[in-house]
């Protein structure tokens, strides 16, 4: 299951709540095209993938998460363990998507 995260504070709290499993943050927009694109894999890998926190940000929605990770470009994926941010990538890149999560996970 993927959780939409509204603000800071949510955001902060589900990394949190994640302790030492993998968390993957898609950070996207309504208006992004290639965000449209991969979201249905990122709905997939959250159902495959139980053992991950799947978290996904609209940049618009919540501007004040998007600035904290100070994000530019959309789709941006964070990984983060422990509440520490260990990877990232941007792109509607499935492949890459999937490797980073199998490597990290």
């Amino acid at each position: 299951m993927v959780r939409h995260i509204e603000n800071l504070e949510e955001f902060n709290a589900a990394l949190q709540e994640a302790g030492d499993k993998l968390v993957v943050v898609d950070f996207t927009a309504t208006w992004c095209g290639p965000c449209k694109m991969i979201g249905p894999l990122f709905e997939t890998l959250s159902a495959e993938n139980k053992d991950v926190v799947f978290l996904k940000v609209d940049v618009d929605d919540a501007n004040d998460v998007a600035a904290s990770c100070d994000i530019k470009c959309m789709p941006t994926f964070h990984f983060y363990r422990l509440k520490e941010k260990i990877d990232e990538f941007t792109g509607a890149n499935g492949a890459v998507l999937v490797a980073k999560i199998e490597k990290l996970k």
